[in-house]
């Protein structure tokens, strides 16, 4: 239903390549990385930390949650408030995930 067509793109519009699940994908300049996790038609980007059903970008502005994934090798990131970076390497997070203690405030 994503899948990028070629009429999907804007005439002349920058295109910057990420990797999602290791795979190549072309998305728009300015684009978020949930944009480029739904272009590239992955099942699912997370699964929940207790039944682990799966779960893809859903409301694109930072209320759900429901787009966590992994993002340069930092988990938890909300893929919809994240911009797009030639060679952003996106990956599905399985389940909970701890934060990196410089993502964490002091003491937290």
């Amino acid at each position: 239903m994503f899948a990028q067509r070629p009429e999907a793109r804007a005439p002349g519009a920058a295109q910057v390549e990420v990797f999602v699940d290791g795979r190549s994908v072309q998305v728009p300049e300015g684009a978020s990385a949930a944009a480029a996790v739904l272009l590239a038609g992955l099942p699912a980007i997370r699964s929940t930390p207790v039944k682990g059903s799966p779960r893809l970008p859903y409301c694109m502005m930072g209320v759900c949650f429901d787009c966590l994934a992994e993002i340069d090798g930092v988990a938890n990131r909300q893929s919809c408030m994240v911009t797009v970076a030639p060679g952003m390497r996106i990956v599905p997070q399985q389940g909970a995930r701890r934060a990196r203690p410089e993502m964490v405030g002091e003491g937290a």
